[in-house]
């Protein structure tokens, strides 16, 4: 009889012990992949034309996860890669894809016409909003973002390069901006940070 008694106290004391474990695991605050923003940062509406010749504005998109990338598309490596980690958080997301918009904005509107853009696109997924306008309203945007780009000759096939800034902003639900990614955040990694945003607001 004593034996059972001291083993239904164990068993009492292990039951609290992982209760208390479990506690404390579901409490543990969530760790961001991206950087993140304790205070996000408004962000200034703006108006583009999108690859289709439609306006598209940031104004129109609260209650979505705005995802924003600066690159071009004669870029020959960041823009690739990240335009294809935009394709593979699509497909994590799952249903929660609808509430997200994934968006590149060109950073050389010289050669980045929308027909352009819409052709680039395709490659990796027609369902990516592209963006162009002309050099004073891509400027304003860029500045927004403090985007940084810089056309650099070389001799290619190309004409010329474009550095530019390789982050990944993201617009949360209310319109302000709530991380930013390093190139190289995988899109398992991003995926988990748009979820825990979807789910919390």
């Amino acid at each position: 009889m004593k034996t059972r008694h001291i083993f239904l106290l164990v068993i009492a004391i292990l039951t609290g012990l992982v209760t208390v474990a479990g506690v404390l695991f579901l409490t543990q605050p969530y760790t961001f992949k991206g950087v993140y923003y304790e205070t996000p940062i408004p962000v200034d509406d703006f108006s583009l034309k999108d690859q289709n010749g439609n306006t598209f504005q940031l104004a129109d998109q609260k209650g979505k996860v705005v995802l924003i990338f600066f690159g071009y598309t004669y870029c020959p490596d960041i823009c690739p890669v990240t335009l294809s980690d935009y394709r593979q958080i699509k497909t994590i997301l799952g249903d929660r894809v609808e509430d997200v918009r994934f968006v590149f904005v060109t950073v050389d509107p010289e050669r980045d016409t929308p027909e352009r853009i819409n052709s680039y696109l395709e490659i990796f997924d027609p369902s990516i909003i592209g963006l162009t306008g002309d050099q004073a309203d891509l400027q304003t945007v860029w500045d927004t973002f403090f985007v940084y780009q810089e056309r650099v000759e070389v001799d290619s096939a190309s004409g010329y390069l474009v550095d530019h800034t390789s982050r990944v902003y993201l617009v949360d639900k209310h319109g302000d901006l709530s991380l930013t990614f390093y190139f190289g955040t995988t899109p398992d990694e991003m995926a988990q940070d748009v979820i825990y945003l979807l789910e919390r607001n």
